[in-house]
This record gives C-alpha cells, sequence and structure tokens, in this order.
C-alpha cells in the first residue's frame, strides 16, 4: 500500500512517502505554507499523482503523552483533509520524530540551508516508518 505521511507545521509541512509494497519510505517534498487552501490543493494534487492510498498525520502530543495547541491543530488540520478526500487518514504519535530527524541527518552530513527543508520531510520518514512498522 503506497501511503504518504505529513509532518505537520505552521510553516512547513513535510512530506514522505512508501513505495507499493509498504516496504520503503523515502522523503517526497517540504512545503512552505501559503494560505491553507493552498496548502491542501497541492495535498491533494499530490495524492492524485502519487496514486496514495493511506494518509498518516503526525501527531505531536506532549512527552507526558497530552494534546497541546499544535496538537489540535494537526487533529483539524487532519480532520479537514479528510473532508477533501476518500483516502483513509491515520493519526500517529510523532513525540521525539524531530530529534531522530537531526540524528539522522547528522550521520548523513546534511547541513546548512539544505537541513531546514530536510529536516520536516526527515520527520515524514520516520512517522510514515513508526506508521508501517505498527499498523502491519
Amino acid at each position: 500500500m503506497r501511503a504518504l505521511s505529513i509532518d505537520f507545521g505552521l510553516k512547513r509541512v513535510g512530506l514522505a512517502v512508501s513505495d507499493r509494497t509498504g516496504t520503503l519510505v523515502s522523503p517526497y517534498r517540504t512545503i512552505e505554507r501559503t494560505t491553507r487552501n493552498a496548502l491542501f490543493d497541492e495535498l491533494i494534487e499530490i495524492i492524485v499523482k502519487e496514486s496514495v492510498e493511506a494518509v498518516v498525520v503526525g501527531l505531536p502530543l506532549s512527552l507526558s503523552g497530552e494534546d497541546t495547541l499544535t496538537t489540535r491543530q494537526a487533529r483539524n488540520f487532519a480532520a479537514s483533509l479528510e473532508r477533501r478526500t476518500d483516502r483513509p487518514i491515520y493519526l500517529m504519535d510523532e513525540r521525539l520524530t524531530s530529534a531522530e530527524a537531526e540524528e539522522e541527518l547528522n550521520a548523513a552530513n546534511v547541513r546548512g540551508k539544505k537541513r531546514k527543508m530536510a529536516l520536516d520531510s526527515q520527520a515524514a520518514v520516520i512517522i510514515l516508518r513508526s506508521w508501517l512498522e505498527n499498523a502491519h
């Protein structure tokens, strides 16, 4: 199953996709947010173009597992996306994915401007990898 994961952010949205078998996960891109509608239009276009069968949205819970303002914003975003597509939308706990993404980028020696853009899509890779490991 080809899946798309979204590392939701107010400024940037990181994306990652799996292959059709759900085995390999790759960074897709990072979207710089402009307007809410432009973001949804771009996501729907990607979902169709890439034949995505499921969408996984990272849920930024606090370290103690509680909802935060950002958690509620991510839930609202996922609900809005769900109204715009017939693909199933899943929420995945994303605690510590940014730290893990930082470690992976350090190991790959990604620096500077590229790092900022890569961080969000790398976090989306980790979200999707976790979801695929736990969902199947």
